[in-house]
């Protein structure tokens, strides 16, 4: 018997994969062999303050060029969902904060018609009377903060759907950003995807209609939304964007509860640990005060320390903490205070424990510099088992600093789209990206809002690197680990950029050229390397517009450094970055902000007066031919990619008809 022939489009699909991975190994082979022989031949170590930090940004961009292969090698195109089940229930959440009220309501409305039976909820984390009215008379649920959250860590967006998922009951959820529009069969194209019971999130792409056919802003991302989040796709990688997605209440309540259990268990290791400091502090001068003493505070050491083997163990912590405070009792009951002026200065010290609230992080976090004090100090044998049993009656298991002691969606990153992903990978759920635009939105209209976006997505990924490496989470496979890092990966793409500016501007105004040569080895080795990886892209982007991507990932070089220096801040030193709100209307009024590319325009001016002077060298033969054409050519290049911004700032918003909805498979044009 005879196999049917496959349908038409499935045998597309794997010709266009075939291809896809040819020109992947064509492109890395070649870019292998360039970045090594640049490694090892080519370098000008004579120019090392310019030649070695050329050659690691070009290693940046082939890591960056090997990631994005590898990406598109599973590339995916999953077609139309199965029939959902028809007894699924669903919330629609519509998240805002201080959003038009007319804005708001016109998603609701087109979220309470959606034809799949539903309950549909505006979350206000601007708690506005007028919004409340608004919603009630449309007959659409209005959920806000609840008193618990007074004087609370917010969280933000992530804060705002936390509370919301404690006070709803439905088994899946469809998030909505305020102006994201929903078509009415959005939840009968993307419900299907959950017959696998171990799906827990569906992705469907973000799209704008208020973006002209330039983008000059470049909000479509048809790249990301398309073969990126495809090929992540087919490494059960592709995560969550924050909004046009559908989860699974059952998995973010699952990874919520893990999350509580580990936090709390870490905070008991971390004051056990402490402990076991001041208990061998108090041991040294405990004969002292005789056998009694030192029975005692041998028992509560040998109890820290079982305490900790229990915890890794697995024994539920509430059951190690109970064990361990009754020993700590008992320890005390057994002895007198001979030196009531000794326990009274280490009760003293016992004071000066503080503990302070992260209100990015969440949780309760221990003063480290108290802790390091109690754990250094000299006790008296009294002072040390009351310092113990504070230390461990401090852990907070019902979490009071938090209004929700279990917080399912990620409150790590000013942005907890990525982390809840991650998250849930990490426990064993899959994710699907659903390739068909189901909801339309607002980008922002002027470079200002954009740029702020931007910045906030960047600090928002940053931040998940910084506190929960995707190399180092146990539960993702090899894989995810590095989709995810690819993301994180293409935001240090700012330092490569500005050796690339710098690099031309060196040679014609110093004449150092980085490399020992430009003849025909060098250009054998790194013309067909770039042919190679531009017909990647273009095969990989036929008929999508990727350019403008690729310009901005050069062209925002200070917002990306930006990013990485203020996550940096925040994770490591505390500092705060704050939460804003992508406004939805023209901010700068009729005013042109020159001064949001100001950097930029310095950088264009520094390139353009470097090529008239590398002119001006070469006519009066200071310069070689070659290397000023190759330099020239290189300047021409960073200057169009950076002129993007010219145009951006220049943008006044789009004033024309609605862009048309692009043709996926099965997608209707209008609804």
């Amino acid at each position: 018997m005879t196999s049917p022939v496959p349908p038409q489009p499935y045998r597309r699909g794997r010709v266009r994969l075939a291809v896809i991975r040819v020109l992947v190994v064509l492109t890395l082979s070649l870019g292998a062999n360039y970045i090594g022989w640049r490694w090892l031949e080519s370098v000008n170590w004579a120019a090392w303050p310019i030649a070695v930090p050329l050659i690691i940004a070009e290693t940046y961009s082939f890591v960056d060029a090997c990631l994005f292969g590898l990406t598109v090698w599973r590339l995916r195109d999953r077609g139309p969902a199965p029939d959902p089940d028809p007894d699924a229930t669903v919330d629609v959440f519509i998240t805002t904060y201080n959003e038009p009220v007319e804005l708001v309501m016109e998603t609701a409305l087109a979220a309470r018609a959606i034809r799949w039976p539903h309950e549909t909820w505006v979350l206000d984390d601007g708690a506005r009377p007028e919004m409340r009215e608004a919603a009630e008379a449309a007959g659409i649920g209005y959920l806000t903060r609840s008193e618990e959250w007074a004087d609370k860590p917010r969280h933000a967006k992530a804060g705002n759907l936390n509370n919301a998922l404690f006070m709803t009951s439905a088994e899946f959820l469809l998030i909505l950003d305020a102006d994201q529009i929903p078509s009415p069969d959005i939840l009968h194209r993307t419900l299907g995807w959950f017959g696998d019971p171990e799906v827990a999130l569906v992705q469907t792409p973000q799209w704008f209609h208020n973006v002209d056919v330039g983008d000059p802003l470049g909000s479509q991302a048809p790249l990301f939304y398309g073969p990126i989040q495809q090929g992540k796709d087919g490494w059960n990688a592709a995560f969550f964007c924050g909004s046009n997605a559908i989860l699974r209440r059952e998995a973010l309540m699952q990874i919520g509860i893990v999350g509580y259990v580990r936090e709390v268990e870490q905070a008991v290791r971390d004051a056990l640990r402490t402990a076991e400091k001041v208990l061998a502090s108090a041991r040294r001068g405990a004969e002292e005060h005789g056998p009694r003493t030192v029975a005692a505070i041998d028992a509560l050491r040998a109890a820290a320390a079982d305490a900790l083997a229990e915890l890794r163990s697995g024994t539920p912590v509430a059951e190690v903490t109970f064990r361990f405070q009754e020993q700590a009792d008992r320890a005390r009951r057994d002895l007198v205070a001979a030196d009531l002026a000794a326990v009274q200065v280490d009760l003293d010290a016992i004071g000066e424990l503080a503990f302070e609230t992260d209100s990015e992080l969440g949780g309760v976090v221990v003063d480290t510099a108290a802790l390091d004090r109690l754990a250094g100090r000299d006790w008296s044998p009294m002072g040390a088992l009351a310092s113990v049993q504070a230390l461990v009656d401090a852990v907070d298991v019902v979490r009071s600093d938090e209004a929700q002691p279990v917080m399912p969606l990620a409150t790590i990153s000013v942005t907890e789209d990525m982390a809840t992903a991650m998250r849930l990978h990490s426990h064993g759920w899959r994710t699907v990206y659903h390739h068909q635009v189901l909801a339309k939105g607002l980008a922002p209209e002027d470079m200002g809002s954009m740029l702020h976006q931007r910045l906030r997505w960047a600090q928002g990924t940053l931040q998940v690197l910084l506190r929960e490496n995707p190399l180092t989470q146990k539960g993702l496979g090899a894989g995810q680990k590095l989709m995810y890092f690819a993301t994180m990966w293409s935001y240090l793409s700012g330092f490569a950029a500005v050796i690339y500016i710098a690099a031309p501007i060196t040679y014609f105004g110093l004449g150092i050229l980085p490399v020992t040569t430009l003849g025909s080895e060098f250009m054998g080795r790194l013309i067909p390397f770039l042919v190679a990886n531009q017909l990647l892209f273009g095969f990989i982007g036929w008929r999508v517009k990727t350019w403008r991507g690729q310009q901005y990932s050069l062209a925002l070089f200070p917002l990306w450094i930006r990013a990485c220096t203020t996550a940096v801040a925040n994770v490591w030193f505390g500092r705060s970055l704050g939460f804003v709100v992508t406004p939805k209307t023209k901010q700068d009024g009729g005013a042109v902000p020159w001064r949001l590319v100001r950097p930029q325009l310095i950088a264009i001016g520094l390139l353009l007066v470097s090529a008239g002077l590398g002119v001006l060298r070469w006519s009066q033969g200071e310069l070689n031919l070659l290397p000023t054409v190759v330099n020239l050519v290189w300047i021409a290049y960073d200057v169009l990619v950076l002129g993007v911004v010219v145009q951006a700032v220049r943008y006044r918003g789009y004033g024309g008809p609605e862009q048309p909805i692009p043709s996926t498979p099965g997608a209707r044009r209008r609804w």
